[in-house]
């Protein structure tokens, strides 16, 4: 099984200066946001990736991430994921180009909401079966067209363990797209610190950057394929199994020691 990894990460001495660098290209990319939407493109994706690596290296965070593959990637997936914090809403663009599925609120956070929007986002309103069904058009629209989603199939942010279900809207696209899905299982070393519960984003972004312990694990297995499956409840039950799997192995039966203090 490959297990090479790459690391993204900023010294303290050079933090300052990516915070800065993270403001000036936040003005830039919240004026261009005002453009007419024809003017959106690869261009502004790519500076929206760039900013996310800004704020990584920022918030101090030590993101690695591990391919577990033992096959070669697709270049064109759709990346599902565990959910258990805010922080890979940034982190998942840092390291993947993807175009992500988001609930219809992060349409109202304020600035990021309306780059994320100017980006390129799905929005959902989960409790709302037309917005589903309009969101599924969307992302098979999107596949169509060559891009790369990122889906939480856990319907949100549901807390550190893998929630009881995953939801079928990934699998459906990539069975009828023929795209297969890059699952990616995501570890926070330190999960009483990254769990976002009620928190608000700005305080859950404050309790992460005065962690002692930021290091972040993310682990690339290989794609599930559409067409070794029939119909995307036993997809996604699948896809599920094998999460509940990963979280054994790498959280309960492997649990990584904690930074000596200091």
């Amino acid at each position: 099984m490959t297990r090479h990894s790459e690391k993204i990460y900023a010294k303290p001495a050079l933090r300052p200066l990516y915070w800065l660098a993270l403001l000036l290209l936040a003005v830039a990319l919240y004026l261009l946001s005002f453009l007419p939407r024809r003017l959106s493109g690869r261009y502004y994706h790519f500076l929206g990736r760039y900013w996310c690596r800004l704020f990584i290296k920022a918030l101090g965070i030590e993101l690695e991430r591990v391919y577990r593959n033992k096959k070669p990637l697709p270049e064109h997936y759709i990346l599902i994921a565990n959910h258990p914090s805010v922080l890979e809403d940034f982190a998942i663009p840092a390291l993947f180009d993807v175009y992500p599925l988001a609930k219809a609120g992060v349409r109202d956070w304020y600035v990021l909401g309306r780059m994320s929007d100017y980006a390129g986002t799905i929005f959902v309103k989960r409790g709302s079966k037309d917005s589903r069904k309009a969101a599924l058009q969307a992302m098979l629209q999107a596949v169509r067209a060559g891009k790369n989603l990122v889906v939480f199939p856990e319907g949100g942010c549901k807390g550190r363990r893998i929630y009881h279900e995953f939801k079928t809207g990934a699998f459906d696209v990539s069975l009828q797209s023929g795209v297969p899905v890059l699952p990616v299982f995501l570890q926070y070393l330190d999960e009483d610190v990254f769990e976002w519960t009620d928190q608000s984003m700005p305080r859950m972004l404050w309790q992460i950057f005065t962690a002692r312990d930021r290091r972040v694990i993310y682990h690339v297995f290989d794609a599930m394929l559409p067409e070794d499956f029939n119909e995307s409840e036993a997809f996604a039950r699948h896809a599920h199994d094998c999460y509940l799997q990963w979280e054994q192995e790498e959280v309960d039966e492997k649990k990584d020691p904690p930074l000596p203090p200091g």
